[in-house]
């Protein structure tokens, strides 16, 4: 890999980026997510707590958002290092780099369900139950993207395929943006099970002529079939994820009433400077319980970025050779502790919560509902049009007829129609809110209101 091709300005389908005064191919790409759809729906989308009705809880939009501003800051920081080494090609500049993680950050987790990764679940559930006579006749690969649905796939899914320009390049984003965005860059297919470093995958079938696109264009090397190395800022762009959810994760369980100051306070005060402690700890013992995460937060999280800055410049040849599996194991033990414990917090305490479990048991009856009607009706539709029922005939009419996959009567698509056609009910049921998601399975079951 090399910096020229990883930071490639060309746009999916080789179009050269718009030369405009003072905004770069990748505040552009930035801008196509911040205005999409799909992004200003990630405010009703559930982050940890589902449907929570306290406001001051992060959604997967504000979430996404401070996200971003974190991987900008890692990104820029990176960027001035590679610049300092002489690493960061000519007419690139260190912002260059925070633009590119911070628009792959913003679109991180745009192709999530509704119910977060409960509704990924549900939707593998379903179809490895309730669903799988969909299953008859598609290829082993079709199944698995099915069977195995992934959020992250459907995020590429989304910036590729599905908005604003529908089949034809999607949002048409840069080469760089679209690299540092693919977080597992390999399918779902059996073949390679064994030997890929995590069980997630980031690309369906129907993308992956994209993705070799992708992949080629910024030179990412092939390490099986259809598996290629982690472009290297994917490395920040998770990083930064992390980060917040280790800080942001522990406020809303505080928010909540789940953990208290005390638990909050033992994990984050390690990373805090010591010569800093004086000044915080008089600013601690004025602010009431819920305000006193917001004045330890930012040292916190500028320990963070400098550690990964760092830890990312130490193993830039090795993060070239896609060998470390995240860069937080490579950063200190203190930051690497921290982050950890955080996470486990969240895990044994927030995520255990009953509130959250009473809701998401709801949520499988909703994805079940969604997927059992919508199902049914393009199975009918793409197997005998001429006979589809008036039900189905309106169920088609709701997710709209001219939204599907064009190769789904093309005769020399490689992909089986009904899988194609499947797809596109996980298009139209992964972009629901949660909200929206419990009314329309309400009104499939005859309970919903009437307006």
């Amino acid at each position: 890999m090399d910096w020229n091709s990883l930071l490639n300005t060309h746009r999916l389908g080789k179009k050269p980026a718009k030369q405009e005064l003072g905004r770069s191919p990748f505040n552009s790409d930035h801008d196509k997510i911040i205005f999409s759809s799909a992004f200003r729906r990630l405010g009703k989308k559930t982050q940890v707590h589902p449907m929570a009705t306290n406001d001051h809880i992060h959604n997967r939009l504000t979430h996404s958002l401070e996200v971003a501003c974190v991987g900008r800051s890692l990104g820029i920081r990176v960027g001035h290092a590679l610049m300092e080494k002489h690493r960061l090609p000519p007419g690139f500049l260190p912002t260059d780099i925070g633009d590119i993680v911070q628009s792959a950050c913003l679109a991180h987790d745009i192709g999530n369900p509704p119910f977060g990764h409960t509704g990924e679940e549900a939707i593998r559930n379903w179809f490895a139950q309730d669903g799988q006579p969909y299953l008859t006749g598609l290829t082993a690969e079709e199944q698995a993207d099915l069977l195995n649905f992934e959020g992250n796939a459907q995020g590429l899914r989304v910036l590729t395929t599905s908005e604003y320009h529908p089949y034809a390049g999607g949002m048409r984003l840069t080469y760089a943006t679209l690299g540092a965005f693919i977080k597992y860059p390999w399918t779902a297919a059996p073949a390679n099970h064994g030997l890929r470093p995590k069980p997630k995958y980031g690309v369906f079938q129907a993308e992956l002529a994209i993705f070799e696109e992708i992949a080629r264009a910024v030179g990412l090397p092939q390490l099986g079939e259809h598996w290629y190395s982690r472009h290297p800022l994917v490395y920040l762009m998770e990083a930064a994820d992390d980060f917040c959810y280790g800080i942001l994760d522990l406020e809303d369980g505080l928010a909540m009433e789940i953990l208290s100051w005390e638990e909050i306070f033992a994990i984050l005060q390690p990373v805090l400077e010591s010569t800093k402690m004086p000044e915080v700890y008089s600013e601690l013992e004025q602010a009431a319980p819920k305000r006193k995460p917001e004045i330890i937060r930012g040292q916190i999280i500028s320990a963070y970025i400098d550690a990964a800055a760092q830890a990312f410049m130490q193993h830039e040849d090795e993060l070239f050779q896609g060998i470390p599996a995240d860069l937080i194991g490579l950063c200190p033990e203190l930051i690497r502790h921290s982050v950890h414990s955080a996470k486990e917090t969240a895990k044994h305490k927030i995520f255990a919560h009953p509130r959250k479990i009473e809701v998401e048991i709801g949520a499988y009856y909703v994805i079940s509902t969604l997927l059992e009607v919508m199902c049914a009706a393009v199975e009918q539709w793409v197997s005998h049009p001429k006979d589809i029922s008036f039900k189905s005939k309106r169920v088609i009419d709701l997710i709209g007829a001219n939204s599907f996959d064009p190769r789904i009567t093309a005769t020399d698509s490689r992909h089986s129609p009904k899988y194609l056609a499947l797809m596109r009910v996980l298009d139209f049921i992964s972009g629901m809110t949660d909200h929206y998601a419990t009314y329309m399975a309400k009104q499939f079951n005859g309970m919903g209101d009437s307006r």
